[in-house]
């Protein structure tokens, strides 16, 4: 792919596949959900080699560095060459985390838990949340 000296950051987002379409990563510069240096940028803002670029979208957070400048979208294979994920290993597993919370279910037609039921519920909800740094 040649590679372009001027790019606008929408379209780099795009590019990179971290937002499925340009106008979802306009949106989000526009929101200020984009930012360089902890500061909102607007979608035309050029992007430059090197640049740490902070992207949240919905509860995720990246911390990307532009590598390289990709005009087009390309295939997520190629897409990862362009630019490194910085994001710090605590971010990523708390992301992660949420995913695994545990699914309380009840069979159908057993009614309202008891009381005893209730607190068992309580204390698995309680326990399963606490981290080994706060006991």
């Amino acid at each position: 792919m040649p590679e372009k000296e001027k790019l606008r950051i929408d379209k780099y987002l795009w590019a990179i596949r971290l937002f499925k379409t340009r106008t979802l990563a306009a949106d989000a510069c526009k929101a200020g959900r984009v930012k360089l240096d902890g500061k909102n940028i607007k979608p035309s803002y050029e992007v430059k080699l090197g640049d740490v670029y902070q992207v949240a979208k919905g509860i995720e957070r990246k911390v990307v560095r532009v590598v390289g400048l990709l005009e087009n979208r390309v295939d997520a294979k190629t897409a990862v060459g362009f630019y490194e994920d910085i994001t710090p290993v605590e971010q990523t597993q708390a992301f992660k985390s949420m995913f695994h919370a545990p699914i309380l279910k009840r069979d159908r037609g057993t009614g309202r838990p008891t009381k005893a039921d209730r607190r068992e519920i309580d204390d698995l909800k309680d326990n399963f949340f606490e981290t080994e740094e706060e006991e």
